[in-house]
């Protein structure tokens, strides 16, 4: 009997184990484009993702992180003088510090179930070392996930031209929160 139990008890182990999976997200195939609004428009572009992991059992999402190269960042939707000015900027202290502070993370703390292919999750954002929780949707089909954030910057200690911080900059005040849409590949 005792045999019996446990070989049954170690089947119950090996089959649960066989659906919880770590799945790495393809960074090369993966894009993350931001987009910042100030007063008098917006400027958009892309940074790079390191690495990246999505845990799921059997074909539900669990958790997951990922580390982002800030190094990476750059605009797209400028050219030549102007967008070495802006790539410059935003990689200075005046934004990202990207010198100091070289990559952004995000830990998923909690997944909830908001569909067949959807969730809520909340996780663990780190920007020049300061740590705040988020919360986005996320979509998985196949060996595909795509989310969307709404970032507010002020709270990760990039203050330059907001309005949150500094008064009297009229149209030059640059929006706290900015966007962030995520393809994944794994």
């Amino acid at each position: 009997m005792k045999k019996r139990l446990a070989t049954l008890a170690m089947a119950l182990v090996v089959s649960v184990t066989a659906f919880a999976q770590t799945k790495t997200v393809k960074a090369e195939e993966s894009t993350v484009t931001w987009k910042g609004y100030k007063v008098t428009g917006s400027h958009e572009g892309t940074v790079d993702l390191k690495s990246g992991t999505l845990k799921f059992d059997g074909d539900k999402l669990t958790g997951g992180q990922f580390t982002v190269d800030m190094t990476t960042i750059g605009s797209t939707d400028l050219e030549g003088e102007y967008k070495g000015k802006l790539d410059g900027h935003l990689k200075s202290e005046d934004f990202f510090g990207v010198e100091k502070y070289p990559n952004a993370t995000l830990k998923i703390t909690k997944v909830k179930a908001t569909g067949k292919n959807s969730y809520k999750v909340t996780g663990d954002l780190t920007i020049k070392s300061t740590t705040e929780p988020i919360t986005f949707d996320m979509s998985v089909y196949g060996s595909k996930a795509t989310a969307t954030l709404k970032i507010d910057r002020s709270k990760y200690d990039v203050r330059y031209g907001s309005g949150s911080f500094f008064d009297g900059l009229g149209d030059k005040t640059i929006y706290d929160e900015f966007d962030l849409v995520v393809d994944l590949q794994f």
